[in-house]
């Protein structure tokens, strides 16, 4: 028997995806809930920052008081995507990555979230990688405070989609502030969710979910485990194909589904049937990791002017109290 005791946050898009959700409402709207953390989405801050009239590194000032005001810490600036292997000149791209460390360090933000590249124009040569994500470690750690890189393998991901790909990779980077952001979200859909079964699960995903797990609780090492985040993923009905509505030609149909259907974990009422807990009493019972947890959900409702940011942070508290029970072997809430 045992409970949810990290910390938990909870990302900007997790609270609203109109414009009309600004990020000043979202952060009191979790804060009112009782999420202890932010993981501040840049698009969110572009836009506040806009609206106002200010520069963005103004608006993170503003954003980093709100937060001090509300006692609300901010885990993370996300996502820095596509950065490592991209054919365009390095210095362009670490001319933009110092900006938006900028930015973290003005937040006040831990972690840069970079996910693992998933774009075109990109090469998989790994010495190309391991020295561009080491340049970008560096930079991170070239200022104080540090900004330690959080690297997220995602289910769609070219080079490196698994903990295992992500891992070699941190080892071979080997810089203290590089490490993983592991999500449940892309574990499950790599693994055991199926877009394309009738079943909504792999013939051989519970396997494969199961030695996967067994492997991370050892494999991992802690100090490489910066933080974990929670979503869980819509069965299709029927299953996706090119008829379905939302199919994009050339695009993952991971990416697909993670952009229109991944509720918070355990919201069975909305389509969620992935075994989001296996993967929590693995991480954070076996093997034991103490860290933040941050919730990472993606719902085509929420992009509606008319849903309220405080509806979705009602949302994420109650799926925190469905996983505070699921792991305990009870009902019972946070």
């Amino acid at each position: 028997m045992t409970s949810l005791t990290n910390k938990v946050a909870i990302g900007t898009s997790c609270l609203g995806q109109n414009p009309a959700h600004t990020l000043d409402l979202k952060i009191r709207a979790a804060a009112r809930q009782g999420f202890a953390g932010l993981e501040i989405v840049y698009s969110d801050l572009d836009r506040y920052s806009t609206n106002h009239g200010v520069p963005i590194t103004t608006g993170a000032k503003q954003i980093r008081q709100l937060c001090d005001d509300l006692g609300v810490t901010i885990l993370s600036l996300a996502p820095f995507e596509n950065f490592e292997g991209t054919k365009t000149p390095i210095q362009d791209r670490l001319a933009v990555a110092a900006a938006w460390l900028d930015i973290a360090r003005i937040l006040g933000a831990t972690y840069l979230q970079v996910p693992a590249q998933y774009g075109d124009n990109c090469t998989g040569d790994e010495a190309v990688i391991v020295s561009e994500m080491q340049q970008l470690a560096d930079l991170a750690s070239s200022v104080s405070p540090v900004i330690s890189v959080a690297y997220e393998p995602m289910s769609w991901s070219h080079f490196y989609p698994t903990w295992e790909d992500a891992l070699r990779l941190t080892t071979l980077v080997d810089r203290p502030n590089f490490g993983l952001c592991l999500d449940t979200f892309h574990i499950l859909t790599r693994l055991w969710a199926s877009p394309f079964e009738a079943s909504g699960v792999y013939s051989d995903g519970p396997t494969k979910l199961a030695d996967s797990l067994r492997r991370s609780v050892t494999d991992i090492p802690m100090e490489k485990l910066f933080y974990v985040q929670l979503s869980d993923a819509e069965r299709f009905d029927p299953p996706f194909s090119k008829s379905h509505p939302w199919y994009v030609e050339g695009e993952a149909p991971e990416f697909t589904w993670s952009k229109h259907a991944r509720p918070y974990p355990l919201e069975t009422e909305l389509g969620g049937y992935t075994p989001v807990t296996e993967v929590l009493q693995a991480w954070l019972v076996e093997k034991g990791f103490m860290g933040w947890v941050s919730m990472e959900i993606f719902d085509r409702r929420m992009r509606d002017e008319a849903y309220k940011p405080e509806t979705a942070a009602e949302r994420g508290w109650k799926s925190l109290g469905k996983l505070q029970g699921a792991l305990a072997g009870t009902t019972a809430r946070i």
